[in-house]
C-alpha cells in the first residue's frame, strides 16, 4: 500500500457540496491499494502511522506520535498515488489493486486505524471528492508498505 501523511491542522472531505469527513488536529492520510496487497500491508501501515513521530514537543522537535497528541486521521483512498509516469505523459494505472480490492483494503485499512486507538473520518471510495486541509509545518512524509 502507498500513503502520503500530511500532518494538519484541520482537514475535510466534501462530495457534491456535503462534508462527509472532517478532523481537526492529526494526519491526512491519502491511501492507495496496489496490486497483491493483503491486509498484512494494511496492518503495517497503520501501525506504522499511528506511532510515526511526527509531531512536535515542548521542545519542538518532531517528537510525538498521533497516538501522543490524541490526534484524528482522516483516510481518503487515492488510486493516483500508483501512477506510473515512466513512459509519456499520461500517467497510467496499472499497479493499483482492481476497485473492489482497492475498496476492501481501503476500507480495512480505515478499520486498523481506528484499532490502533485514532479516531478516523473517510472520505468516500471512488467519489468524485473536494479535500480541503491545512498543512501544518507543512509535514508531508510518503510511505510504501513494500519498503
Amino acid at each position: 500500500m502507498r500513503a502520503l501523511i500530511q500532518r494538519v491542522s484541520e482537514a475535510r472531505v466534501d462530495i457534491s457540496g456535503a462534508t462527509v469527513g472532517e478532523i481537526g488536529h492529526g494526519v491526512l492520510i491519502l491511501i492507495c491499494a496496489m496490486q497483491g496487497d493483503t491486509e498484512a500491508e494494511a496492518d503495517k501501515l497503520a501501525a506504522k502511522i499511528a506511532k510515526l513521530r511526527i509531531f512536535k514537543d515542548d521542545d519542538g522537535k518532531m517528537n510525538r506520535s498521533l497516538l501522543d497528541i490524541k490526534g484524528s486521521a482522516l483516510v481518503v483512498s487515492q488510486f493516483t498515488l500508483s501512477a506510473d509516469t515512466k513512459r509519456g505523459n499520461r500517467p497510467g494505472f496499472s499497479y493499483a489493486a482492481k476497485p473492489d480490492e482497492g475498496e476492501r483494503l481501503y476500507e480495512y485499512f480505515a478499520g486498523q486505524m481506528q484499532a490502533q486507538g485514532v479516531p478516523v473520518a473517510t472520505g468516500r471510495f471512488g467519489a468524485d471528492m473536494q479535500v480541503h486541509l491545512v498543512n501544518d509545518g507543512p509535514v508531508t512524509i510518503w510511505m510504501d508498505s513494500a519498503d
